[in-house]
């Protein structure tokens, strides 16, 4: 019902949009000089090439790499430890207004001239939060009791993605504030496409590599069952 109801709201919208919008004539904007594909490549090939812009790719590329564990794997975790889903659910939603107000507040420290000293003092907090991400899937079965758990757990598990929430969109709104300081302007477009391409990639195959990496570096115990390993999936379902 949800999704049906904003597809139609969308499809309404954009439909009025196209019907009843129009463009003022009056005005002949100055035609912009574009590239073809091949020029465009050429083109972000020669700013990879770099040694700034170089240094910084493989900066970012892998800046993510000792907190991608914990991002990726606390919520499998909790909910592998008996908390229900719908109960984690629910607590994103009072990150919703903390999102918004955040970028608000980060922008005004990553206005100046060295938008990175942001990223840079957030870097330690978010390692710290990692180590209390791993506290609390320890601690998460000790308080487990008939009817679930307790409501000050679920104070704390806010609390804790509350802080990861303000560390993470401080780097998140460093590293875009200097994207867009240090894109050229006459090609700001494909410069800009170029670094944020890179800090998404940055931020998306440490959290893969992490996932994958979960199984073989878990160690389980068979119970019920002697001289028996479970190292191996196939092992485990035996």
């Amino acid at each position: 019902d949800f999704l049906f109801f904003w597809g139609a709201v969308f499809l309404i919208t954009t439909t009025l949009v196209a019907l009843l919008k129009k463009e003022n004539k009056e005005l002949t904007p100055t035609k912009e000089e574009t590239k073809g594909i091949t020029d465009t490549y050429k083109l972000l090939f020669s700013i990879i090439k770099m040694p700034a812009v170089l240094t910084f790719c493989l900066l970012i590329l892998t800046a993510k790499v000792g907190f991608s564990a914990a991002d990726a794997v606390t919520g499998l975790k909790l909910v592998e430890e008996g908390v229900p889903k719908e109960h984690l659910a629910l607590l994103a939603v009072p990150m919703v207004p903390l999102q918004i107000i955040l970028p608000l507040i980060i922008s005004k420290y990553t206005a100046g001239p060295q938008p990175l000293n942001t990223f840079y003092k957030a870097m330690p907090f978010r390692l710290l939060l990692g180590l209390e991400f791993a506290f609390l899937v320890w601690w998460t079965p000790k308080v487990k009791h008939e009817g679930g758990f307790p409501v000050y757990y679920y104070v704390v598990v806010l609390l804790s993605y509350a802080l990861h929430q303000i560390t993470l969109y401080s780097m998140y709104v460093a590293i875009m504030a200097f994207n867009a300081k240090v894109s050229d302007p006459l090609i700001g477009g494909t410069y800009m496409t170029l670094l944020n391409t890179v800090s998404n990639l940055g931020g998306n195959w440490p959290s893969t590599v992490a996932l994958w990496l979960v199984d073989p570096l878990t160690v389980k115990e068979c119970v019920g069952a002697q001289e028996q390993t479970c190292g191996t999936p196939v092992a485990a379902e035996v």
